[in-house]
């Protein structure tokens, strides 16, 4: 696997993980975009790992794609168009500056940018939307764009210490935000979360994440209570 060193957001990559990805990339980009050179495959592949590789990341890198891919093996039977859904996923943090509210659309119009004249507009527009669903702002309607939204906050699901452990990294993202203004803004954005119906939307994950995920949203809500955020 591609191994995070603390919060740097710098990964050291064994030789094996990086070829099994690189080649899982060339692999879908070719299937989904006929007449497309391999040759172009990789260097796009090379592309997003340079762009999840920026030093300012720590939360939004190469690692939380790897999150989002197994994550998407698990659920990969129940979705409608799998392969538009896992070329979202690849794309859909490459354009990340903390704090900024278009990351999502300049992310989707990468992918256009990249995949033009080899996919067609339809396809375009799948992939776009399946990105742009994942900026959180409202419920998904489609599906598979229910799948990318439950497998982008999956982590949400994950045990304690390693829930905490990637909310020090996103909180590494805003070096530059104050404590007193990042943390009421994060509480907003739990407790939207937290009165959820349910903060799931699809069956698998669901049952899979819903009961830790609400835990963990709750504990964290109380911990940054109690030191005067609100």
């Amino acid at each position: 696997m591609l191994k995070q060193s603390g919060l740097s957001g710098g990964f050291i990559a064994q030789p094996d993980a990086q070829t099994s990805l690189k080649a899982r990339f060339a692999a879908l980009w070719t299937r989904c975009l006929h007449g497309d050179e391999p040759a172009n495959a990789q260097a796009i592949y090379t592309r997003l790992v340079e762009l999840y590789g920026e030093p300012h990341r720590h939360y939004h890198t190469l690692d939380h794609i790897q999150h989002c891919l197994h994550e998407f093996d698990q659920a990969v039977a129940f979705m409608n168009d799998p392969d538009a859904v896992e070329l979202a996923l690849w794309f859909h943090d490459a354009i990340y500056r903390a704090g900024a509210k278009d990351n999502e659309r300049y992310s989707a119009d990468l992918f256009r940018d990249c995949s033009h004249p080899y996919a067609s507009a339809a396809f375009q527009q799948q992939v776009d939307d399946l990105i742009m669903a994942t900026t959180h702002r409202g419920a998904p309607h489609q599906p598979d764009e229910r799948f990318i939204v439950d497998i982008d906050l999956s982590s949400f699901g994950l045990p304690w210490e390693v829930f905490i452990r990637d909310g020090w990294r996103i909180r590494a993202e805003f070096a530059n935000v104050t404590d007193d203004a990042y943390y009421p803004e994060h509480l907003r954005f739990l407790r939207g979360l937290s009165d959820r119906p349910s903060f799931f939307f699809t069956d698998c994950f669901q049952q899979r994440y819903e009961h830790t995920a609400r835990e963990n949203i709750q504990r964290l809500i109380a911990e940054l209570s109690m030191r005067g955020y609100d």
